[in-house]
């Protein structure tokens, strides 16, 4: 299924939709500001948070902790030296180690576990910048690869230096 991640500026902090393909949406992405860490929250349409990822102040290399209930359940760095394309690495607390690799310049990358593909995030198809599209091909996982795209995007933005404006 196709989720749709929509950027919407407020004064105060960020926020983005996470939509199905059909315009249905599913989850608010909140990034607080003016925090020692940047913080993410997701939270359903009826007000539940049901996941957050926390990126600490004083890190050496993009580590983001990936939370439900309050506990950790996953993290995701980035490899330091790669030379070509980009790759992530996520370590979950059942044990799974997934690869995320693709390439920066296109913004396409694919989420893999065990030589197949679980999602697929992409803003080749959108012209505007303020959207990007995940593909997943395991439902039971659908807010992981959500809360992975998410990651990879913040990191990306936040190596570049420039304005978080796509979470």
């Amino acid at each position: 299924m196709r989720y749709l991640v929509r950027d919407r500026m407020l004064a105060f902090h960020e926020e983005a939709w996470v939509e199905t393909e059909h315009r249905e949406k599913l989850f608010r992405v909140d990034r607080k500001l003016l925090r020692l860490r940047t913080t993410f929250h997701f939270v359903d349409v009826e007000g539940n948070q049901v996941a957050g990822i926390v990126r600490k102040a004083l890190t050496l290399h993009h580590t983001i902790l990936i939370k439900q209930n309050g506990a950790v359940v996953g993290r995701i760095s980035k490899r330091m030296f790669r030379i070509f394309g980009d790759h992530f690495s996520a370590t979950l607390r059942d044990g799974r180690r997934l690869r995320i690799a693709g390439n920066v310049w296109d913004r396409e990358f694919d989420v893999r576990y065990d030589g197949s593909t679980l999602a697929r995030i992409s803003r080749r198809w959108f012209s505007i910048r303020d959207a990007y599209a995940v593909d997943v091909m395991s439902e039971p996982d659908a807010l992981l690869m959500i809360v992975l795209a998410v990651c990879v995007d913040h990191i990306l933005e936040d190596r570049k230096g420039e304005r978080l404006t796509n979470l």
